[in-house]
């Protein structure tokens, strides 16, 4: 019989943290679908400031497709600063183009706008639709996203 010892505190966290990984949210109006990715956000609340009748912590679910016309949707999704968010046409045909643009943020992380191909250590590869962030001062706890670790860090460059 083998026993293993393991620290009870670390696995759950290391469960959490894979579910939370994997945790993509979708709500749709049968036009566009808005994409959620929770991991990714680090809380700019520049969605709900902008477009309140879509993006509601108030209300659960905090996200409502139906508050605003469809433009304006893709519109403010566009805005999201760490990529947490993200849309698709319901007719948008798959096999987009990879081609992105990458902003430095003074003193915060790099801000790819577009799709790229991102591969992982694993070999596994994916596509990402931006806009997203990527870590750049090297504290996140969700590396490659941004966390906003560089705010409590004092990061400058």
């Amino acid at each position: 019989m083998i026993f293993l010892k393991i620290n009870l505190t670390t696995f759950v966290h290391q469960i959490k943290r894979v579910i939370m990984e994997q945790i993509k949210k979708e709500f749709t109006n049968g036009e566009v679908t808005i994409v959620f990715i929770p991991k990714r956000c680090f809380h700019s609340e520049r969605c709900i400031k902008e477009l309140p009748g879509v993006f509601n912590v108030e209300n659960s679910p905090w996200i409502d497709a139906n508050g605003a016309e469809t433009s304006m949707i893709i519109s403010q999704v566009k805005k999201c600063p760490s990529g947490a968010l993200g849309y698709y046409l319901n007719q948008e045909l798959e096999g987009e183009a990879v081609s992105a643009s990458i902003e430095v943020l003074e003193n915060g992380p790099y801000l790819i706008k577009g799709n790229i191909k991102i591969e992982d250590l694993d070999g596994k590869v994916s596509i990402q639709k931006g806009p997203f962030a990527l870590c750049r001062c090297g504290k996140s706890r969700n590396k490659p996203y941004c966390d906003s670790s560089h705010r409590k860090h004092l990061f400058s460059q």
